[in-house]
């Protein structure tokens, strides 16, 4: 039944498909074909279901938020900030686009958003003051993982979906180990810097720190009022996400004046184009979900690949081997909507905070989503920037060790995800 399962899921997709349609395909043949007396109009039933829950209502509110600020003047006037501060040390620029990228993920929740926002200028940047295209390209996607990290992030909503994880606690939890990538990221671009000599820039004024600064506090209001908000109780994760777009909207139309209002409607036709797809996939996600556990495949799974008695380590170990290595072929989407009902319940009975199981799937969900061959932000950067796929991957490998050296910290010690969390 199982390889049965694997084998539609792998046709589908090698012939084309869209992912919706094999993750939907596969449990409806186990239905048919396994599950004798089982009415298979119960799909229908828990895809409905999947797309029900109030949690669900932040991610097209994220994506619009997001939208608006990437066709306005957000991105500029962080990256303005940022490079008034760092750009004059070695690697400056480079620690800019880290730095800005680990801001505007704080806004926007997405990697592929922050990708372009970030990305265009950046590189631009990065290429003038002689970095070499390929590492600018890697700096950039990867950098931008740190946006599936931090609040307001996609991947934390959709994991506690399916988990029954608190959000809130989950946009805290993530905000330790963003902020050491970003660390990481920063020494990384002094050393190189320093091995292949990259020129300084020039070392901005106190007039010129204290101009972009005080054009920079409107956009650094995101992250306050997000977090601010949920932990000062005054009003859910989904309502800050309501909050988030009302905020765009005055920053961008009214006080910036970079986006005009009849420009809104074609912003919020393509942020609707893409939270239709999210909610394709985490409908079939419900109903896959529902038929997998159903079918028990989820204990033969584990009990194929977890020792009798897991420690919380082990399951850890495990859990990020299948999520990092199911997110380098697949959206990190549907890798969470598939895989955590598999792998929660034995991380429960193992002893492992629901929070730090988050923060270490959505980590390598990350992680994946910038890695060869199939991470979906190389497809992102090969489209923006209008570059071969090999000449997007070819910077990528330091960038990756260091992420896979942070997620064994994040693995093995649980407090860089939840210190925060404990302090408030």
């Amino acid at each position: 039944m199982l390889w049965t399962l694997l084998g539609v899921m792998v046709i589908t997709l090698l012939l084309g498909f869209p992912m919706m349609i094999p993750l939907i395909a596969g449990p409806l043949i186990m239905i048919l074909f396994f599950m004798e007396g089982l009415d298979p109009t119960i799909m229908i039933q828990q895809m409905a279901e999947g797309i029900s829950s109030y949690v669900l209502l932040a991610v097209p509110l994220f994506i619009f938020a997001a939208d608006i600020m990437t066709s306005g003047r957000t991105s500029q006037k962080l990256l303005d900030f940022v490079g008034a501060f760092v750009r004059h040390m070695s690697g400056g620029y480079a620690i800019t686009t880290a730095a800005a990228c680990t801001m505007f993920g704080s806004i926007s929740g997405s990697t592929q958003a922050t990708v372009v926002a970030i990305g265009k200028p950046m590189r631009e940047r990065l290429l003038k003051v002689g970095y070499k295209d390929s590492s600018a390209i890697a700096l950039i996607i990867n950098s931008s993982d740190v946006a599936l990290l931090i609040p307001p992030s996609i991947g934390m909503i959709i994991y506690a979906l399916v988990s029954d994880a608190s959000v809130g606690d989950l946009f805290i939890a993530g905000i330790g180990p963003g902020v050491l990538i970003f660390i990481f990221f920063s020494i990384y671009a002094y050393i190189h810097a320093k091995i292949y000599n990259i020129p300084l820039a020039d070392k901005a004024t106190w007039q010129e720190k204290r101009s972009v600064f005080v054009k920079a506090l409107l956009p650094l209001g995101f992250p306050i009022i997000i977090i601010g908000g949920i932990y000062t109780g005054q009003f859910t994760p989904t309502e800050a996400a309501g909050v988030s777009v009302l905020y765009a909207l005055i920053l961008e139309v009214f006080i910036f004046r970079s986006i005009k209002l009849k420009e809104i409607p074609d912003i919020a036709l393509s942020s609707g184009i893409v939270t239709s797809a999210v909610f394709v996939l985490v409908a079939g996600g419900q109903a896959f979900s529902w038929v997998i556990s159903f079918a028990r495949i989820p204990t033969m799974l584990t009990d194929a690949v977890l020792p009798a008695d897991p420690t919380a380590l082990n399951v850890l170990i495990i859990v990020a081997i299948f999520f990092f290595v199911g997110c380098m072929f697949v959206d990190p989407i549907v890798v969470i909507l598939i895989l955590t009902p598999i792998f929660a319940p034995v991380a429960s009975m193992a002893g492992v905070d629901p929070i730090h199981l988050g923060v270490v799937i959505v980590f390598q969900a990350a992680l994946g989503s910038a890695t060869p061959p199939f991470g979906v932000d190389i497809f992102t950067a090969s489209a923006v920037f209008n570059k071969s796929y090999l000449e997007v991957i070819k910077g990528t490998p330091p960038y990756i060790v260091i992420l896979l050296f942070t997620s064994v910290l994040v693995i093995v010690f649980e407090d860089i995800s939840l210190f925060l969390l404990n302090l408030f």
